[in-house]
């Protein structure tokens, strides 16, 4: 089998859950984008219709520093707008608009020998548009389709992880190579009472084209995979072995997959060594969605994949009696998050002290969400991104509504190329690294200042469902949700201020 260049790339993570599996009836999609990637958001209104309106398709969006900024963006074409088009929350890839569809992202690259970058679009761009004219996972999967085969694709292999409030699909995008316009894609509905997770490995498995209500994918997956190499045309294709990257070891999952699967289902038994494992589970308990913000915070800790278990100091311990005696217990400075200087230096000191793990929340993370979409509640309510930015395992969320229409102030600053105190990044970031200097020591009090903080953004949905319900005129109704976003993250950004000063104080005193 020849195999062709591939980039590694582990940027990204994505759990999905079905309605029927979640406690709630929720369906559930979510993204943390883990890279430098811009942070800052906005809501953009929708738009009536207007005949012969096109609709401008651009490049490099995803590094700028403001709304304003066009530094390194370059149009890459038009398409016809001429319907009106869905209000949508605006983010680096842009995941929910006011019709209560979400989407989310991972990276998986797959072969480069299938890129054009003559293609139109970029991943963040197809979802864009499925988000300004789609209020369905279906209606987008074949719109994206459409656009991809008319206009092209000009990214590497993306997952997006498609939801409305009835259902969740994933669908896996590559390109048809250098000397076409077009694409290769399939997509696959999760099943109501199952979960899934995407983690930067493709993970569609047998196609499906006799099972329409569970199964979507072009005509020409074959063709291109044999035309390249990907496969050889004899026994039976697979998506996912056809288009893996070599660093997956032939396999589509790695520590990620293993551990959400095996954390909600571990009654199925996965080993890692396991060739495969599937698509979706049925989990042994149904799923809340703060289960799935537990999961994004997820380290391994006490785990064999457990980064910090070698990182080990003898202190001295006093028993009832006085006496006194020697434990050995984890460092207090060691984290999860540790850099590669460090790791580098901890196993030149002792080789084998550290064995790296991708953890599901990185300190590189630019943010992330959890949508909830709900649908017996109107869309403006029902539809929630619980949003936080840096990093995953230790920022808290902010729930932005399907009928926000004005975020806070700082949501509109990046924060990502310079310190800005203004922008939301820091204001959470700036306890984040602190927390890490220690974090053994800061751990505990950390946790339940997202707990908290979680816990008080969760108690007053109820209050707010029902106000919302009560309004007659949408306009009201939008005040009453911009302003319960302001105050969760005005309540959060004083607890995450307030913590860094505590830290400070900590460490200024020899911790």
């Amino acid at each position: 089998m020849l195999a062709a260049q591939v980039n590694h790339k582990e940027s990204c993570t994505s759990i999905m859950v079905g309605k029927r599996a979640s406690t709630d009836g929720s369906v559930i999609t979510s993204h943390t984008c883990d890279g430098r990637y811009r942070t800052w958001a906005t809501v953009e209104p929708a738009q009536k219709a207007e005949k012969g309106r096109k609709y401008t398709v651009r490049k490099g969006t995803l590094h700028t520093v403001s709304p304003s900024d066009t530094t390194g963006v370059r149009n890459a074409g038009t398409v016809g707008m001429s319907e009106a088009t869905y209000a949508y929350l605006n983010t680096a890839y842009p995941c929910l608009n006011e019709k209560q569809l979400a989407i989310g992202e991972s990276t998986f690259s797959g072969p480069d020998t299938l890129v054009n970058e003559n293609g139109m679009f970029l991943i963040e761009e197809l979802e864009r548009i499925a988000l300004m004219r789609c209020s369905t996972a279906r209606e987008a999967i074949r719109l994206i389709g459409t656009l991809v085969a008319k206009y092209g694709y000009g990214d590497g292999g993306e997952c997006i992880t498609i939801a409305d409030k009835k259902e969740v699909w994933l669908m896996e995008i590559l390109g048809e190579g250098p000397d076409k316009i077009g694409g290769v894609w399939a997509a696959q509905r999760v099943p109501d009472d199952h979960v899934a997770v995407s983690c930067n490995i493709p993970r569609i498995g047998r196609l499906q084209r006799n099972n329409p209500d569970y199964f979507m994918c072009s005509d020409n997956i074959e063709e291109v995979a044999k035309k390249y190499y990907l496969w050889d045309g004899e026994g039976e294709f697979v998506f996912w072995k056809a288009f893996n990257t070599s660093w997956a070891n032939g396999r589509n999952f790695r520590e990620r997959e293993f551990f959400i699967f095996s954390t909600l289902a571990p009654s199925q038994g996965f080993t890692y060594d396991m060739p495969e494992l599937p698509f979706s589970v049925k989990p042994d308990a149904q799923v809340d969605v703060t289960d799935v913000m537990e999961l994004l915070r997820s380290t391994y800790e006490g785990t064999e994949m457990d980064m910090c278990k070698n990182l080990k100091v003898v202190v001295n311990r006093k028993r009832d009696d006085g006496s006194t005696y020697k434990d050995t217990v984890v460092s207090p400075v060691a984290n999860p998050w540790l850099g590669s200087a460090m790791q580098q230096t901890l196993n030149m000191i002792a080789p084998g002290t550290v064995d790296f793990k991708r953890t599901v929340s990185v300190a590189w993370c630019s943010y992330s969400f959890v949508a909830q979409l709900r649908d017996w509640l109107p869309d403006q309510v029902g539809g929630i991104c619980w949003m936080a930015v840096d990093n995953p395992g230790q920022s808290p969320r902010i729930p932005v509504f399907c009928g926000t229409t004005v975020l806070p102030e700082a949501f509109s600053r990046c924060g990502q190329k310079s310190y800005d105190p203004e922008a939301w990044l820091w204001q959470y970031r700036r306890a984040n690294k602190l927390a890490t200097v220690a974090w053994q020591r800061t751990k505990k009090q950390h946790m339940a200042a997202v707990l908290q903080q979680e816990g008080a953004a969760f108690s007053g949905l109820k209050a707010l469902e029902d106000n919302v319900k009560a309004k007659k005129n949408p306009a009201k109704a939008d005040k009453l949700l911009n302003a319960y976003t302001k105050q969760v993250y005005d309540n959060t950004r004083a607890a995450w201020s307030d913590l860094e000063a505590q830290y400070w104080h900590m460490f200024g005193m020899g911790f």
